[in-house]
């Protein structure tokens, strides 16, 4: 571990928010309602109660050694081989996934604001800006965070606040017309985007000084709260003034800036709240290919990350160049395979490595200390 990089706890959860409500305001509010209707409340409780236990888990192997990351951890473990086994569907599963939050952005900007632009001219630029972030280091990135989060979230609270008049709460009910069912299948694909991906955010954890430990779990888990209220007071705005729609609508807290009308003096602001929103694209797409960069130095047991910036940057380009041509197919990866395949790739070595970490505390405490062992002489 590089100990001359490092941040407070304070900051590190600020990076964790921007991980989880990056890109997710802009893009779990409409599918969600359109999967559970007015029921997308419950559905992010329950999606919510199962990354809990995810950062649970995170929180519990970092308390164990706060000096080692989870492949460090896996390694002390259970060996080299196993967890290098274990870890390359993990790190190609974080490829595709920083070449899907890029996707995201160009089929954003294509479907808003840049429609003439190609695509690939995008996403290009965005790769070009991720790169020069995540090379900056997560010192950098973390003072940028505080700006450019109080930025984001003024912008969604502002949103919020300026369509109030549009309000129907009446839209609200009912709460599940459709029963359970369709309040699960959306639990499901949220809880596959964005709380699945929370696990990788254990591979930077080790950055958090030292003096700053012991409060670092309980930042976690109100940045957590947070993204979820974040969340669930857009899907509740989306349907009070959307009603129906605000399913079939893509990108609807975009939309609703579209709304926004107030005696000819502010109108058509829905520029400005689509760049604010991009800062979360952009930010989370950072943070991503700095903790990619970090498992290949690790996995690779390399000397310094920055060299492989542009290398593994180019290469999630032309995944998302190449992988997801069809945006009906990406919807559908999405909504039914990611779940299970974060499950897969990025649950399962983290269940094993908190497995292995459990049995062998408890083999330290059962076993007795070596003067014990010595049999008791009988006069």
């Amino acid at each position: 571990m590089n100990k001359q990089a490092s941040v407070s706890s304070f900051h590190m959860a600020l990076l964790f928010l921007f991980f989880m409500t990056g890109s997710s305001i802009v893009i779990v509010p409409s599918p969600l309602t359109n999967m559970a209707g007015n029921g997308a409340g419950i559905s992010l409780l329950i999606a919510m109660a199962a990354g809990t236990l995810l950062l649970g888990g995170v929180h519990y192997l970092y308390r164990q050694s706060p000096n080692r990351s989870l492949i460090e951890q896996g390694r002390l473990m259970l060996g080299s081989r196993l967890t290098l086994v274990l870890l390359i569907p993990f790190t190609c599963v974080m490829f595709w996934n920083v070449a899907g939050i890029v996707i995201e952005i160009g089929i954003f900007f294509k479907s808003t604001m840049l429609k003439e632009t190609p695509t690939y001219a995008v996403s290009t630029l965005f790769f070009l800006m991720i790169a020069l972030t995540a090379m900056a280091g997560i010192e950098a990135m973390a003072r940028m965070a505080v700006i450019l989060l109080a930025l984001m979230f003024g912008f969604i609270i502002l949103v919020w606040l300026l369509v109030a008049p549009l309000y129907h709460p009446e839209y609200l009910l009912p709460v599940m017309p459709e029963g359970l069912p369709p309040v699960l299948h959306a639990a499901y694909v949220v809880y596959g985007f964005p709380y699945s991906e929370l696990i990788v955010f254990s591979i930077i954890l080790p950055f958090v000084r030292s003096e700053d430990t012991p409060r670092l779990g309980k930042q976690l888990y109100i940045a957590l709260a947070i993204n979820t209220l974040t969340l669930m007071a857009s899907v509740i705005c989306s349907i009070m003034v959307l009603g129906p729609l605000s399913g079939d609508l893509k990108y609807s807290l975009f939309q609703l800036a579209r709304l926004i009308y107030i005696q000819e003096i502010i109108e058509r602001i829905e520029s400005v709240i689509g760049f604010s929103l991009i800062i979360g694209f952009y930010f989370k797409a950072s943070i991503l290919l700095l903790i990619l960069m970090r498992t290949l130095k690790e996995l690779l047991r390399l000397s310094n990350e920055r060299l492989l910036v542009f290398p593994v940057a180019f290469i999630c380009l032309l995944l998302s160049l190449t992988t997801y041509t069809q945006e009906s197919k990406m919807e559908e990866i999405v909504n039914v395979t990611w779940p299970l395949l974060n499950s897969l790739a990025y649950g399962l070595p983290l269940l094993l490595i908190i497995a292995a970490t459990f049995i062998r505390k408890r083999m330290k405490r059962s076993k007795p200390p070596s003067g014990e062992n010595r049999e008791t002489e009988v006069p």
